[in-house]
């Protein structure tokens, strides 16, 4: 097998317990990884300014590593602050997003320097994407005019139990010019065609001068299955969608709130 030299960490449900905590064990498995070389890579859904609390309280601001935001959009270093990959949501597409959430009657949420902003801020899915990145909301009358700034994705919010009809009708509508997928059972990403975090980590090993066989991948969404597949070893964790562990290499006996993470470092690259 070859060495893995970059690990890929999806966060929310992965990395993070339900308190979206990283909690000792796994902690001290990524600190042994980082001494053998290993490039940690924070791999998530949510916007750069929602990971870079957890990047640096995992030192990777001192270590090196990577953070990968917006679901693939962007790849900053964690040392230099260097974006190394970015790829942006047409502004197009904005005002049609935000109708299109408004006929679905569900929530459209983007991001500014500060946080999170919608014209819903009392949502409650809204305020998951919140409590999820420890960012403040924001509340705007009018998104689509609010928006005049590049943006690297829109999050809809939403009750799971209409997930998967909003998603069909939104791939319906977008189809061939955005991406639609779900990340969460409350949250469908609205990114750029072909942004998935498989791609964006591609780019990130070419820029390293590595392979995918030297890249581990952790994950339990509908948005981690590209990486896990694409990956050289890739690990669904025990609470992933069924949809993810029948792509993986390795489904982890223990969920996101036992470990799931230190135990797929211990095997595949403590050993």
């Amino acid at each position: 097998m070859a060495e893995i030299k970059v690990l890929a960490l999806d966060l929310d449900g992965t990395l993070t317990n339900s308190q979206k905590e990283v909690t000792p064990r796994t902690r001290a498995a990524l600190d042994a990884a980082i001494a053998k070389g290993v490039t940690i890579v924070l791999a998530s859904g949510r916007p750069t300014a929602g990971v870079l609390p957890l990047a640096k309280e995992l030192g990777l601001d001192k270590k090196g590593g990577c953070i990968l935001s917006y679901n693939g959009g962007k790849i900053i270093d964690c040392r230099t602050g260097e974006t190394l990959y970015q790829k942006q949501l047409d502004a197009q597409y904005v005002p049609e997003l935000c109708a299109f959430a408004a006929a679905q009657n569900v929530t459209i949420i983007t991001y500014n320097k500060e946080g999170v902003v919608t014209e819903h801020p009392d949502d409650k899915w809204a305020l998951r994407e919140c409590f999820t990145c420890k960012l403040p909301m924001t509340g705007v009358d009018d998104l689509a005019k609010y928006v005049d700034y590049p943006i690297c994705k829109m999050l809809i919010t939403l009750d799971p139990a209409r997930r998967d009809e909003v998603w069909a009708a939104g791939k319906k509508q977008f189809d061939g010019r955005i991406d639609l997928y779900p990340s969460s059972p409350f949250f469908i990403e609205a990114v750029p065609l072909g942004v998935a975090k498989d791609g964006s980590l591609a780019a990130l090993l070419e820029h390293m001068g590595l392979g995918r066989e030297n890249l581990m991948a952790c994950g339990d969404g509908l948005n981690d299955r590209s990486m896990i597949e694409y990956a050289g070893v890739g690990v669904a964790m025990q609470n992933a969608e069924a949809p993810v562990k029948t792509v993986a290499d390795y489904v982890t006996a223990a969920d996101n709130d036992h470990d799931g993470v230190a135990e797929a470092v211990e095997k595949f690259i403590l050993k």
